[in-house]
């Protein structure tokens, strides 16, 4: 008699040689995962920002090609306060008005890139704020969620709880020229650290609020 396979181990192989081609036609057919849009050149954001209670309106400028970005800050029933950062490192902290005050501080590092987001791990999508989003979080110190039709921010959290909420996101928006010059008392002698308009500055949060991503261009740096 012929040493043939017998019909049952004939449908084993068959049933087996199925599953390896379905696994690889579903291995080659994987959507990869989607990857955050780049920050446009030059866009102008409303985003409302929450740092345990505390609020804050901002006006966000961005100018990649001329190297500087601008936070206008309004606190709740507080100050107005200018956040100028250029991307030689320098950043000016200031109040307009009788008051003049204003700090400055010069960073290792300078505004963040437009693909500070490249390699960002990606998380999944999520409803938030009525919109669908893709979630990614980079070196544990940032959670971004875009929307998943128009490719805009929509929300960001930092490690330490600070939320922002984007109201506006207009792409090509461009400041005037003439707003970005810090005011003439930014370059005045240096005051001393214990000065009432340093400390007043240092205590509104922008410092710190710059310091964090300071922080997270020297993580992103050593990746």
């Amino acid at each position: 008699m012929g040493s043939g396979l017998k019909p049952s181990s004939m449908s084993f192989i068959i049933l087996l040689l199925n599953s390896v081609l379905l696994n690889l036609s579903l291995m080659a057919s994987k959507t990869p995962d989607p990857t955050p849009a780049a920050w446009p050149l030059q866009f102008h954001a409303i985003t409302f920002m929450n740092n345990s209670g505390t609020l804050q309106k901002i006006d966000l400028w961005y100018d990649w090609p001329n190297g500087r970005n601008f936070n206008i800050i309004q606190n709740q029933l507080g100050k107005l306060i200018y956040d100028l950062e250029w991307d030689n490192g320098t950043s000016y902290h200031y109040t307009v008005g009788s008051s003049q005050e204003c700090s400055v501080s010069h960073l290792s590092v300078g505004i963040l890139r437009p693909n500070w987001l490249e390699g960002a791990t990606y998380l999944g999508q999520q409803e938030f704020d009525g919109f669908l989003c893709n979630v990614w979080e980079k070196v544990d110190f940032i959670w971004y969620y875009e929307d998943v039709i128009t490719k805009r921010p929509v929300h960001w959290v930092y490690y330490s709880g600070y939320t922002a909420h984007v109201m506006t996101f207009e792409v090509g928006a461009v400041l005037d020229d003439a707003e970005w010059q810090a005011p003439a008392y930014c370059f005045k002698e240096p005051q001393k650290d214990d000065t009432p308009a340093v400390v007043s500055i240092a205590n509104s949060g922008l410092s710190n609020g710059r310091l964090m991503w300071e922080m997270f261009n020297n993580a992103s740096m050593n990746l």
